[in-house]
């Protein structure tokens, strides 16, 4: 496992896993801003074909707000990713970053609380899925 994400495997295939990671990531106050079809793009600009592949960014407004405030730079790392990936048989990868892992690089002690917070959240949603 790794230790700058969190991951969970599903029994089922990418678009029901992504229907229920965002049910379950709205359920925790976040919301998709932004969507990267992985498999889709490098087949269209490299011509590769590869498995299921999803990112998802999500945002929850007043954990970005607050974060903002403490780290006017930390938009570089917003919003957070949220990735699923097909793993054969069926079966879907759910892995959310872990705010932790990264704010640390960021040594400000400010964002410390808002991470954890974030974290749990996520953890949350990728467990609930």
């Amino acid at each position: 496992m790794p230790t700058f994400a969190h991951t969970r495997t599903l029994d089922t295939d990418l678009a029901d896993a992504e229907e229920r990671v965002r049910a379950a990531l709205q359920d925790e106050g976040f919301g998709v801003l932004t969507e990267i079809d992985i498999q889709a793009t490098l087949k269209a600009k490299l011509d590769v074909e590869t498995g299921p592949y999803k990112i998802l960014g999500a945002c929850n407004p007043p954990a970005a707000h607050r974060a903002l405030e403490a780290e006017p730079l930390i938009g570089t790392m917003l919003p957070c990713n949220v990735v699923l990936r097909g793993v054969g048989d069926g079966r879907t990868e759910v892995a959310a970053i872990d705010p932790v892992a990264s704010m640390a690089a960021v040594e400000n002690d400010g964002l410390d609380e808002i991470a954890a917070e974030i974290r749990d959240r996520l953890r949350r949603a990728v467990d609930a899925a």
